[in-house]
């Protein structure tokens, strides 16, 4: 009798381990996943060593070893805080704010940004940003065109941050997420806007 009910509970903890794992996996791999900042290149949005939630199904979460995706609440947006596969490192994951999607043009002059000839004023996080001119696709004077299915992205500290004006544009193939939440350092939290 004494077994029975040792074998129970165990069979008990077992199952409840086993679901708690499946519904991480669920969660993590469709809803939200955390990140963590490595560098300054988001400054001052995000800090070097903050923690962020990123919503993974807003986008079409992506089915794991394949190149489908769930079907998407919405689509990116200018503005939208996006996190995505590097396209230089697929091993990393990069953060930065959209500028651009498919079939618009991107210019960079004078440190603000610039479509079909007119300064982008909206949302004020793109227009508070002083913009440098680098890269081969942000050099003074060029006008980019995004191809299909693509995104501009760049850092808000555009000082310092390796974005789309060095490696191009990020396939939406490569979109994990929309960062919606700081949560860590305590001081720190915040909703993402």
């Amino acid at each position: 009798m004494m077994k029975e009910k040792v074998k129970s509970q165990a069979r008990e903890w077992a199952e409840s381990i086993i679901i708690a794992v499946i519904l991480a996996f669920l969660i993590r791999t469709f809803v939200v996943q955390a990140f963590k900042i490595p560098s300054g290149s988001m400054i001052p949005t995000f800090k070097i060593g903050d923690r962020i939630f990123v919503n993974k199904f807003i986008y079409g979460a992506k089915i794991p070893f394949t190149d489908f995706r769930l079907p998407a609440v919405r689509q990116p947006k200018r503005g939208d805080i996006i996190v995505f596969v590097s396209i230089e490192d697929p091993k990393k994951d990069f953060v930065k704010r959209l500028i651009a999607t498919e079939g618009e043009t991107v210019e960079i002059r004078d440190g603000k940004i610039y479509m079909d000839d007119k300064v982008i004023d909206s949302p004020s996080s793109i227009q508070s940003v002083y913009y440098y001119n680098a890269g081969d696709y942000g050099k003074e004077g060029q006008i980019i065109k995004i191809p299909k299915d693509s995104y501009y992205a760049l850092g808000d500290n555009s000082a310092s941050s390796r974005d789309s004006r060095y490696w191009g544009f990020v396939p939406k193939n490569n979109l994990i997420g929309k960062a919606i939440l700081i949560y860590w350092p305590l001081h720190r939290i915040k909703i993402i806007k």
